[in-house]
């Protein structure tokens, strides 16, 4: 199962894209959550507007769906510029870079999403770019080739990425400010959900908006995918109204348990526990178990399982622990209370599966 066809985390087709567009704050006031990062940016940016100065370069880390394209997005609406928004897979060549660098104009925002996985070349090139505001553009081959400095009108870069560790040293200091996004509390999301059905028109009580908002896994963007798929079983089993049953039978429907874990979620937890004895285990040889990517893994199910306690990384590998096999109505075998306990950070280096 590859993370597109994730009900959680698909984008299905245009219409749900244009909604998902529809639905995201336009101003750092309507923004919900992340208040640390958003009263720190909002510094930064009037700063920056009172200097009438393009802002300085901004690094969002986190994992998916918590808002860094919208970020991005508000960012431009609030120093009232242009956005291009491109991503790191798709600058494969330092030529793919200049020419973009080359095209912008001045204070305009350049939203880099994925920056982590952009070719080193193109990496080396956006180092004199951040900072000097020029490129040097090879002319010429062999002994005979020339560097030809081209200016740069100044640029705001927003950078997004899931793996901030795998940025190199050079990029992100480069950066003036870094904000690391959290998941977002239940209350939180039960605003977001409430604004998203505002939006959509869809009527929904109170308690489904609470429990929408406990199984979103503590990002909004699967509080908005949970939304439509409700609204869609309430259209065809009841009136279209949203009540708590609607809720869950819906939820029930597709796989999204109580918590919010989904089908991928409890099979590397399944996996963990049932094939391995709780590990500790790597994560390709974890990823081969249940046919998933290891990448899909990292990013979309493990930040959600380690932040409930149910697996943990070590430097030995991914083991799960006694809150793990409680969760699937399991006994943890002696001793994984004392592996629970030799865990490192969520975004270190994994551990290797040699």
């Amino acid at each position: 199962m590859s993370d597109e066809n994730r009900i959680i985390d698909s984008n299905s087709d245009e219409f749900e894209r244009s909604q998902e567009l529809a639905l995201r704050p336009k101003t750092l006031a309507e923004f919900v959550g992340q208040k640390r990062v958003a009263d720190q940016l909002d510094l930064l940016l009037s700063a920056a507007r009172n200097r009438k100065a393009p802002a300085d370069h901004v690094l969002l880390s986190g994992p998916p769906g918590l808002g860094k394209t919208t970020l991005a997005m508000i960012i431009a609406s609030e120093m009232n510029a242009p956005i291009r928004i491109t991503s790191g897979p798709a600058i494969q060549h330092a030529g793919d870079l200049a020419s973009i660098l080359s095209s912008l104009v001045e204070g305009e925002i350049l939203f880099l999403d994925e920056i982590h996985r952009m070719s080193r070349p193109a990496e080396e090139l956006l180092y004199l770019a951040m900072e000097d505001f020029r490129v040097d553009v090879i002319v010429g081959k062999g002994a005979g080739a020339t560097a030809i400095p081209l200016e740069l009108p100044h640029f705001t870069l927003v950078g997004a990425t899931t793996r901030a560790g795998l940025l190199p040293s050079p990029l992100r200091d480069r950066f003036g400010f870094t904000a690391q996004l959290d998941f977002y509390e239940d209350s939180e999301l039960s605003i977001i959900v409430k604004r998203s059905a505002d939006l959509m028109g869809i009527e929904i009580d109170k308690e489904a908006i609470n429990e929408l908002g406990s199984r979103s896994r503590g990002t909004p963007r699967v509080a908005n995918r949970l939304l439509r798929r409700v609204r869609d079983f309430a259209q065809v089993h009841s009136n279209g109204k949203v009540g708590i049953n609607e809720a869950k039978s819906a939820l029930e429907m597709y796989e999204v348990d109580e918590i919010g874990l989904d089908r991928l979620d409890l099979g590397v937890l399944e996996a963990l526990v049932k094939r391995f004895n709780g590990g500790p285990v790597g994560i390709s040889t974890l990823a081969m178990a249940i046919g998933e990517e290891a990448e899909t893994i990292e990013s979309l199910a493990e930040p959600f399982l380690v932040r409930m306690g149910f697996i943990s990384r070590t430097p030995r590998g991914r083991i799960a622990t006694p809150a793990g096999f409680e969760h699937l109505g399991l006994t943890p075998p002696i001793g994984a209370q004392n592996l629970a306990g030799n865990q490192i950070g969520l975004f270190d280096t994994p551990a290797s599966d040699a």
